[in-house]
């Protein structure tokens, strides 16, 4: 398995706080490690250790970063351009990346999310063609599903409470052979002008053709995405003091 870390976008709403960065490298502990870090130590720790980063905004600091705390393995990374980070969402980012895991399972992350490493080997080893990570209590600006038995068989940010099963966290896996399906419907909707949608609406359209979309549970384990700065503010207090450090830099 691969892994792709998406990280081309702006971060406009975190820039009072954190200054013109890209958003995974938000810094936190004496050690200054960021979410970046995190995310890598938590993929090396999976026994996933080829990794894509897809750059856009200020791609440079995220290169520099990369080789200079991971030197000796460099070759582990792969660093993909989005030139039109500012005109796209994610769901161009995964399309910059397609042959890069042609032919593996991969996992996808959103570069600002913060997570206790024992959440991501549950998703890794999960049998579904698709796999989202989910959270059963609710949180306000983010992807909500809804579920029925093992399926995800709803994503939006506009289901009410209500309706929700859980909130996902920005993590999902993608086996090896649903690939050719998922980069057709992401060709699909790019095709017709949808280069800002994110790309859970091309997962959405294989749930509605009936591809199992699975879940695994954060099951109480912290984790964040962050924004903005009230939720950094979250982080900085409920999350990062919980987390373990990750594996040591190569």
């Amino acid at each position: 398995m691969k892994a792709i870390i998406l990280a081309a976008g702006q971060g406009t709403r975190i820039r009072p706080v954190h200054g013109k960065r890209p958003k995974c490298l938000i810094e936190w502990g004496p050690s200054a490690t960021t979410i970046l870090d995190h995310q890598i130590g938590g993929l090396l720790s999976s026994g996933i250790d080829q990794i894509a980063i897809v750059v856009g905004f200020e791609w440079h600091q995220i290169v520099q970063h990369v080789r200079a705390n991971y030197r000796r393995d460099i070759a582990r990374f792969c660093f993909i351009d989005n030139p039109a980070f500012a005109e796209t969402n994610n769901i161009y980012s995964l399309w910059l990346a397609r042959e890069w895991v042609r032919g593996d399972s991969f996992v996808c992350l959103n570069a600002d999310v913060v997570f206790d490493h024992r959440i991501l080997p549950p998703a890794v080893s999960s049998p579904a063609p698709i796999n989202m990570i989910v959270d059963s209590e609710w949180r306000d600006e983010t992807m909500k599903v809804v579920t029925a038995g093992s399926r995800v068989i709803r994503m939006s940010k506009q289901i009410p409470p209500s309706e929700f099963s859980g909130t996902y966290i920005g993590i999902t896996t993608f086996s090896m052979p649903i690939q050719t399906r998922l980069f057709a419907k992401i060709a699909g909707l790019i095709g017709a002008g949808h280069k800002r949608d994110f790309f859970n609406v091309a997962v959405q359209q294989l749930a509605d053709e009936g591809v199992q979309v699975g879940y695994t549970s954060t099951r109480g384990l912290p984790w964040a995405e962050i924004d903005d700065p009230s939720d950094l503010a979250f982080a900085r207090r409920y999350v990062f003091p919980r987390l373990s450090q990750p594996a040591a830099a190569a």
